[in-house]
This record gives C-alpha cells, structure tokens and sequence, in this order.
C-alpha cells in the first residue's frame, strides 16, 4: 500500500507533469506573458527616450490614461477608433496564418472607401436598408481584389507578399488621390477635394445608447467570426498547415493556391469595411482623410495580438487609446503628434524582438521542468 509520502509526491508530480494542468497553463501563458512583457519593455524603453527629450514619462502615461479611458467621451472617442484596426488587424491575422506577411492594408482600406464614395452617388435614392449594404459590399469587393491580388502574385509568381503589399498601398494612396481631386470630385468641395456627400439614409449611425458607430459591433463579430473560421473549420486547419511547411501541405493534396488567395482576400475585404465605414459613418465623403495610418496601426495590433483574432479585440482597444491621446499630449506636453506613432515603433520593435524567446524559456516548457540548470 502505497504511504502518505509517496501519494504526495505522486500528486505533486501530476501536478507538474507535462500531462497535468500547471502545465498546460504554462504552454498557454506563454502566448499571453511574452507579448505583455514586449509591450512593457517598449513603453519602458520609450519612457527612457521622453527623460533624453526632458519630459515626464510618468506625466506621459497619464495623459494616455486620461485622454484614452479615463473618462466616458474618453472611452467613446477611443472605441470609435478601434472600429478600422479591429479591421485593419485581421487584414494582417488571417494569411499570417498561412505565413504571410501582408502590411499593404492601408491599401485597402483607402480603396474600401473610394468604393463606397463612388457608388454613393448611384444609390442615393435608393432606402439605406438596400443602399448601405450595396455600399459594403463595393467596398469590400474592392478590398477583397486589391488584397487578393497580392496572394495570387504570391502563388502564381513567387512575387513576395510584404514587399508587394507595401507598393501596392502607395499605388492605392495614389489612386485615390487621383480619383478624388479628378473624376470622382464634387465641385462644391474647395478646400478639400472629397466625392459628393452622401445622403442623409445612407449615413451610418450610432450604436444606441453610445456615440460609437456601428464599425465597432461589426469589427468585433468579424473578429469571432475569423476566429471560427481558423480554429474550427476545415479551411482553418488546412491554412494552418500550410502555414506550418507549405510543402507537406501540398504532398497532402490541400489547396495551398486557394488558401492563399481566400485568405489574403478575405483579410482585404476586412480592410476594405474599415474604408466603407469611415466613409459612411465618420467623413460622409471620401477624400484624403481615409489615408490616416489605420492600416498600418492593424499591423502593430496583428502582432501584438500573436495573429489571434480574439486577442486583437483588446489590443486594438488599447492602441485606440493611445492614438485617441496624441491631441492631449502636443498641447499638455509641447510635444509633436506623431509622439504616439514614436511610442507605436518602440512597442513594434519590442515585439519583434521577443519572438526569439518563443520555445526558448524553461518556465513555459513542461517537458524540460525536470533538466537542471
């Protein structure tokens, strides 16, 4: 019969076997506990940076606290920014899955919502129920080509994926550009050159009850919706390994070229509702605004969140908040408004760096709890 001593030292050892539940939740946190110390490590770091420039980091981060989630308009003006990185991030997450780097959605989200300027003016008489939902979907399909054409170069051409999503977000910006200020202008737009406003049913409105739009409830659901798609369906699973050795997925006979240019427009579409509700639900018009740098926030988000859908729901809310901060900051502070997007590069560089600590540290490995130092 076994004693008390020896069922002891057995329940300590299930305990930290690698079958037993401390080590799952060693495995797991591993996710969770790196990208946090990453991102402490940047704001540290760009803590530092602000004594060399004589301000208060302390004074800083208040600021960011205040102007971000501090009161309720601060809360409202930051969820009414993390509407387009909500989008913005799964245009990076889902062919990141594929081991993809796609940064181009800047891209399409301008091209989104040039879409949506330009079909305003056709659907004008027609009741928002018809014509906001013909809007999407000329915004989406417009995200959906520019983006999916990066994977079809991908498979097709062996053309590499960030640098071809990178000129291409240019070429889009200057589409744009070109289409606003010319054939797409509305001549009663001086000052700044915008498409025709569109009609009062075909605004977007708020959530009820918030001063938040409804890219929000629809980014978020987008959010569960790409979760789904990649941890329990069939084409998740295959995206995921054909991420994993795209060749073994080929020897299995997966459509590794459908995958790739599903996901990437997919993840453009996404981009391009960013585009459509800034235009529908924030500018009315579009014009140069929609170029403001979302695109490439959801890239920060997408890595900071580990290309988790679930996990870019919070992050997405929290760089909101710091980008919300930065009017707060150039007036309390006297520093520039791209002080935020300092601070955003810091962070991104700490992320970077941390990904070589992944399998590396004994704590999150159960299997090697038992080797000695």
């Amino acid at each position: 019969m076994a004693t008390v001593d020896q069922i002891g030292t057995s329940g300590r050892r299930s305990l930290l076997s690698p079958e037993g539940w401390l080590a799952a939740l060693a495995r797991r946190s591993e996710a969770v506990v790196i990208p946090v110390g990453a991102l402490l490590a940047g704001l540290l770091v760009f803590g530092l940076f602000l004594l060399t420039q004589g301000k208060s980091p302390a004074e800083f981060y208040a600021l960011v606290y205040k102007a971000g989630f501090g009161t309720s308009f601060s809360w409202q003006n930051t969820l009414s920014r993390t509407a387009p990185l909500l989008f913005a991030a799964l245009c990076v997450a889902l062919p990141a899955r594929l081991g993809l780097v796609v940064i181009g959605g800047e891209g399409a989200i301008v091209l989104g919502g040039v879409a949506c300027g330009a079909l305003a003016g056709a659907v004008s008489g027609m009741p928002g129920a018809l014509g906001i939902p013909l809007m999407a979907l000329a915004g989406g399909l417009a995200g959906a080509v520019w983006i999916g054409a990066v994977g079809a170069l991908r498979h097709f051409r062996g053309v590499n994926e960030t640098i071809a999503s990178l000129l291409m977000a240019y070429i889009a910006i200057a589409l744009m550009n070109h289409l606003v200020e010319g054939p797409l202008r509305d001549p009663a737009s001086l000052n700044k050159p915008s498409t025709a406003p569109l009609a009062d049913q075909l605004r977007i409105g708020d959530i009820p009850g918030w001063d938040v739009h409804w890219g929000l409830a629809l980014g978020i659901v987008a959010c569960l919706l790409s979760w789904v798609l990649i941890e329990r369906t069939t084409w998740g699973f295959a995206a995921r390994i054909a991420g994993g050795n795209v060749r073994a997925a080929q020897v299995q006979g997966l459509p590794v070229g459908r995958l790739i240019v599903g996901f990437t427009a997919l993840g453009g579409a996404f981009a391009g509702l960013a585009g459509v509700f800034e235009v529908a639900a924030v500018h009315g018009a579009a014009n140069a605004s929609l170029a403001t740098g979302y695109g490439y926030t959801g890239i920060l988000v997408a890595f900071l969140a580990r290309h988790n859908p679930l996990a870019i729901i919070p992050v997405a809310v929290l760089l909101a908040g710091f980008e919300a901060s930065s009017g707060l900051i150039q007036r309390r502070m006297d520093l520039p408004d791209a002080t935020v997007l300092v601070l955003q590069g810091f962070v991104f560089v700490a992320i970077l760096l941390s990904e070589t600590l992944y399998g590396r540290l004994k704590i999150f490995a159960p299997e090697r709890w038992g080797e000695r130092a």
